[in-house]
């Protein structure tokens, strides 16, 4: 106890007599852990809405109006046996016909009849095995009119969302590659200017780990001082700018980013490692005396 009293006290005093370094320390985090929870927060939403767009990507079998209840019933049995369907929902002409009529009123308005087919609207488990399932109705069983999966767009939205995914995976391990490295050149900025310091304890008798120790608490105090800060501002954010960026976007109530809690504890874990690492491994060099 009486050790852990003395590093505490000298890692708070070092902190008080090197005012500069600590502080662009702390701003180092801060402006890190800011910039990182920012894309996080962002990019999950992305992911999140590239996930609901792919999950509205339907496989729609068409039915002849001279199909029997016995033809369809076999469609819906073949659906039901099939491990790639998630769901499946038969929608009746009167059904097709008033969805159409809530979404183009004006198309439909003074009809003579009902030229929509009934259709089962299937959504697969994973949206890229759409192909599979409208090649799985080739030829076309009887009663059935024709099988579609808006090839051209699907195709299109499933590349935008591996691609989404990609980016994403990237630039997260950019963006803690960057913060890493600058974390630790400005506190390998701090330690340096403190040089003669450690010779003169390692000199007296000190062990490396009774030197580090105190840099160690330092780095962390700093990294939770900025993540901490960090935080802060990214609920400002949140609570100022968010609803106005994401209130012009029209997405799905299923569309969200990471909880709130998980970001800011991701962020509060990461100053506190970068901080202790960046002072632990920066160290090493100035304790061969």
């Amino acid at each position: 106890m009486n050790r852990l009293r003395l590093i505490l006290a000298e890692s708070v005093r070092s902190l008080g007599a090197n005012i500069s370094t600590t502080v662009a320390a702390t701003m180092t985090v801060l402006i890190g852990m800011f910039l990182l929870g920012i894309f996080i927060a962002l990019g999950t939403w992305v992911l999140s809405w590239s996930h609901h767009v792919k999950n509205e990507l339907l496989v729609k079998v068409y039915f002849k109006d001279s199909a029997t209840p016995q033809q369809v019933n076999a469609v819906a049995a073949r659906l039901r046996a099939d491990t790639r369907v998630q769901t499946f929902r038969y929608i009746s002409k009167d059904q097709a016909l008033k969805e159409m009529q809530i979404r183009y009123p004006d198309l439909t308005k003074g009809l003579p009849a009902n030229p929509l087919p009934a259709s089962e609207r299937i959504t697969p488990k994973r949206a890229e095995e759409i192909d599979a399932i409208s090649a799985s109705f080739q030829p076309v069983p009887p009663g059935v009119l024709k099988v579609t999966n808006a090839p051209q767009r699907s195709h299109r939205i499933l590349k935008v969302a591996h691609l989404i995914d990609v980016v994403f995976l990237i630039a997260v391990i950019i963006l803690v590659i960057a913060s890493t490295l600058l974390i630790a050149n400005t506190i390998r900025l701090s330690i340096f200017s403190r040089r003669r310091e450690i010779e003169v304890m390692k000199l007296v008798g000190a062990t490396n780990w009774f030197v580090r120790g105190p840099f160690m608490l330092e780095g962390l105090m700093c990294g939770l001082v900025g993540a901490l800060t960090a935080v802060v501002l990214l609920v400002l954010s949140k609570t100022v700018v968010l609803p106005s960026i994401i209130g012009k976007l029209n997405a799905g109530t299923d569309v969200h980013a990471w909880p709130f809690w998980l970001n800011a504890a991701m962020l509060i874990g990461a100053g506190l490692a970068l901080g202790a690492a960046g002072s632990g491994l920066t160290l090493r060099r100035f304790l061969k005396v």
